[in-house]
């Protein structure tokens, strides 16, 4: 194992001390426990907005704290969830009063904990809503899951939701915008190779020179089927078509198109794989409205990528395009 770490043990420790070092005019980071929050926070009559997960998938989800996204994020240890003594006091730090969304992947030990938080922080009089993000299509009941994983699609709900938040809507508001893009956006994921936990020190699984695993989770686990390596193209195809399906998405629909890196795919073919899927795009008379190219939802070095498609409406639109300035997200300002 080769990784830029000092001890397997500390890299979330050291990691998360160097992101407060690197962003410290965008945010603040508290170390026991440890959490992010947006500097300034809590803003005043606006809802919180916090999200979490384990390490391993940055920038999610602290590169997205900061306006008109999160105003706190939690990272538990690499590929574990956080725990509701971290959760708890992101939540009170981001309440003013105007409530706190908790937007949760739907991997069973971060749902417990996040409903564990959220109920002791209602018991403590915060008004708590959670949406659960669950828009993989490649597995259901996966072994870090009880029906479809969260992944790439969250970074969609975290930016739209949050320019909800920004713009002063109430709690059940902003959770209703955050709950219409989980319907309405589904990915599905590649892997070239593994990935090393680095207290692991050994890659997750392990890939043929000659194999791809199709319908990967973004820990590493594995997905739908194992198959022998093919062109871009080919690829594309494998993985936009059930999203496609799932979506039901018609001709004369317009969409957000994100193509997403694991970590280790150089963004050169990141965009041979967008070329081919706008292309599917537009042969079922799909309009692609607006795109995201870039490693966002990573799984440490994997290499492979993941393609969400989002339908959007005039609301998720401007929602979309709303001034954003996080580390790792920031238009409009």
């Amino acid at each position: 194992m080769k990784k830029l770490i000092n001890d397997p043990r500390s890299v979330v420790d050291e990691s998360v001390e160097g992101f407060g070092m690197a962003h410290a005019d965008l945010v603040d980071v508290h170390t026991d426990p440890i959490y992010i929050v947006r500097k300034g926070a809590p803003v005043a009559g606006k809802v919180g907005l916090v999200s979490g997960g384990g390490s391993g998938h940055e920038p999610l989800h602290a590169g997205f704290v900061g306006h008109g996204m999160l105003d706190a994020a939690v990272p538990g240890a690499v590929f574990t969830s956080p725990t509701p003594d971290q959760i708890i006091p992101a939540t009170a730090a981001v309440d003013s009063g105007a409530g706190v969304i908790h937007i949760v992947k739907n991997y069973t030990g971060d749902v417990l904990n996040f409903e564990t938080a959220a109920e002791m922080a209602q018991a403590e009089g915060i008004s708590v809503r959670s949406v659960l993000v669950n828009d993989d299509v490649a597995v259901e009941d996966s072994l870090y899951t009880a029906g479809r994983r969260g992944v790439g699609g969250t970074v969609l709900v975290e930016k739209i939701a949050g320019a909800a938040a920004e713009r002063g809507d109430s709690l059940e508001a902003v959770a209703g915008v955050a709950e219409g893009v989980v319907r309405n956006v589904r990915t599905m994921g590649v892997a070239l190779s593994g990935c090393t936990v680095p207290h692991a020190g050994v890659p997750s699984f392990e890939l043929a020179e000659d194999e791809i695993e199709i319908g990967i989770g973004i820990h590493g686990e594995p997905g739908r089927h194992r198959i022998a390596m093919e062109s871009a193209d080919g690829i594309t195809s494998r993985l936009l078509e059930p999203v496609l399906e799932d979506l039901g998405i018609k001709a004369g629909e317009e969409v957000l198109l994100f193509v997403n890196g694991m970590g280790g795919t150089p963004l050169s073919e990141l965009y041979i794989v967008y070329r081919r899927a706008a292309r599917i795009l537009a042969e079922r008379g799909a309009k692609v409205e607006r795109s995201l190219v870039g490693n966002y939802v990573t799984s440490l070095e994997m290499q492979g990528c993941s393609i969400s498609v989002l339908r959007l409406d005039d609301e998720l639109t401007a929602l979309w395009d709303a001034p954003v300035h996080t580390p790792a997200l920031r238009w409009g300002m």
